[in-house]
């Protein structure tokens, strides 16, 4: 379903509905802000996003807060780069596709993956999806907007369904699985892989079951109060969940900020079995 617009003149503002964010949701403001900032601060790394600034700046965060802790504004751009890669070969393979971002925050890949005959579905919780029905808007009439909580156990009767068909699937969870119970990742796996066609893809990105519990160690996290519910175990853990998975790449995310870090994260993969934090690029069989 498409979200229906607000009405009445009683419709808060931006400023105040972002202030009244949740403590999960609120943690968008931090890609948000990478995505707002990081061109200047990495040019290397640029994605030239030509709506995280204007957003930033009508839900009254100058990003300040964020744009001191640089791991995190490296790691929203390599992030966002690795599944701008993916999703963008997925495309030439099936120019036809659907992308379904679960979670979508107030990113908006749309304005990357348009190629005339693609679809957009991104979905979030309420409050969320009120932020974007004034500040993101859908694009044209194949981007589509749908009110979500993957909490929920009929979560995927939630999204407008008769958008998706049987066209092929590109699924983002992006900043998404962390925040959420074991059960509830594993029934969120098992979920796509019983609902979409084969040959469909996601990525998604995830922290080692090491970081979970508070987020005290991370500059930006911490300042949202949200603590980290699930991580991966072993390198065969997404396998494990849901056994149809096939993984096709994996990113260190944060391995190429400088030396230190390439070492330090090699090292605890090679202790844990495991990324720290990394993106997966998934399929199924």
């Amino acid at each position: 379903m498409d979200m229906a617009p607000s009405t009445g003149a009683a419709r808060a503002s931006p400023l105040t509905l972002a202030t009244g964010l949740a403590t999960v949701p609120s943690t968008l403001r931090i890609p948000l802000a990478g995505r707002a900032m990081g061109d200047a601060m990495f040019p290397h790394l640029a994605i030239h996003d030509g709506y995280a600034a204007s957003v930033l700046q009508a839900i009254g965060d100058d990003g300040s807060r964020w744009s001191q802790d640089r791991h995190s504004i490296w790691g929203v751009l390599v992030r966002t780069r690795f599944i701008l890669d993916k999703a963008q070969a997925f495309l030439q393979q099936h120019p036809d596709a659907v992308f379904l971002n679960l979670g979508c925050g107030l990113s908006q890949y749309f304005q990357w993956l348009d190629n005339g005959s693609s679809l957009m579905v991104d979905a979030d919780l309420p409050e969320v999806m009120q932020l974007r029905e004034q500040l993101l808007p859908c694009i044209n009439e194949r981007h589509h907007c749908a009110l979500l909580d993957l909490t929920a156990s009929d979560w995927w009767q939630q999204l407008p369904l008769e958008q998706i068909g049987t066209r092929p699937v590109f699924v983002m969870l992006e900043g998404v699985t962390m925040y959420l119970e074991p059960e509830q990742v594993q029934h969120l796996l098992h979920t796509l892989a019983t609902h979409l066609p084969i040959g469909s893809q996601m990525v998604m990105d995830a922290f080692s079951q090491l970081a979970c519990g508070s987020t005290y160690w991370h500059p930006s996290l911490r300042q949202t109060g949200a603590s980290l519910r699930w991580g991966l175990a072993h390198a065969g853990s997404l396998q494990g969940m849901e056994g149809r998975l096939k993984q096709l790449d994996c990113k260190d995310v944060m391995a190429g900020y400088d030396w230190t870090l390439a070492m330090a994260m090699g090292g605890f993969t090679m202790l844990s079995g495991v990324p720290f934090y990394a993106m997966y690029q998934l399929s199924w069989e």
